[in-house]
């Protein structure tokens, strides 16, 4: 069972009230995402918090707005902003993304969004809300994004590398394209897990690295240990 909290460097999060706690997933895409010199940010189904909070230690100019559909899982975020240095620079909106109508537009956008169709769903319905895509598909999210995202701004996603493929499609669709690539291994020659991708409104060439999680001998791989080495005890540098 999965501790109520994590403690981190310089925060930490309680994550009893929260189908999805934190993951490999949000940790790496927390370390990834940025954008030049952001000002205003954004986490998309923010869920524990945890995200926002590695973007408001990362960037200590920004304001930090983070939507969360799921009622448990906000008071929970919220709670998690309130109690951590960097709770004057964050707020939290409860309610659908689609409905979200902020008054300014984003620098840089993120998002670890449900991916799975609604089929061979589990009991637990807020688990079922923050894994199936039935409140907020690929559609969904990217429209919006286009909406909010500044002109030069950058929008960050994680994905299954199947799930990207349909992503990246809807993505040309609504005038985004990627602008970097990260692919994310449990070590190396084992199967991609998850793709990291950067967004931009610019058609260009853009840079693919991996990031490994282990070496063979289990020990933590150099490409994931100097990404988390700011906030994972037991990483720092």
């Amino acid at each position: 069972m999965a501790n109520s909290w994590f403690q981190f460097q310089q925060f930490r999060v309680n994550q009893d009230r929260c189908a999805m706690k934190i993951s490999t997933d949000a940790v790496t895409l927390g370390a990834l995402a940025g954008a030049e010199s952001p000002v205003q940010i954004l986490d998309v189904g923010t869920g524990t918090g945890v995200i926002a909070l590695m973007l408001a230690q990362r960037f200590p100019e920004a304001k930090i707005q983070a939507v969360e559909i799921d009622s448990q899982a906000a008071s929970q975020a919220l709670e998690n902003f309130q109690i951590n240095t960097f709770s004057d620079r964050m707020q939290l909106w409860e309610g659908r993304f689609q409905d979200f109508e902020p008054q300014q537009k984003y620098d840089l956008i993120v998002s670890n969004p449900p991916y799975f169709p609604d089929h061979l769903k589990s009991s637990n319905a807020q688990r079922n809300m923050a894994l199936h895509t039935d409140e907020l598909s690929f559609e969904d999210l990217l429209g919006k994004v286009g909406e909010l995202l500044a002109e030069d701004g950058r929008f960050w996603v994680i994905l299954p590398p199947r799930q990207m493929q349909d992503f990246k499609k809807e993505a040309e669709v609504k005038g985004l394209f990627p602008a970097r690539k990260f692919t994310l291994q449990d070590k190396p020659g084992k199967r991609i897990q998850r793709e990291i991708c950067a967004f931009s409104r610019s058609q260009n060439e853009f840079e693919i690295s991996a990031i490994f999680i282990k070496n063979e001998d289990e020990t933590p791989h150099e490409t994931y240990a100097s990404l988390v080495s700011e906030f994972l005890l037991g990483f720092k540098a």
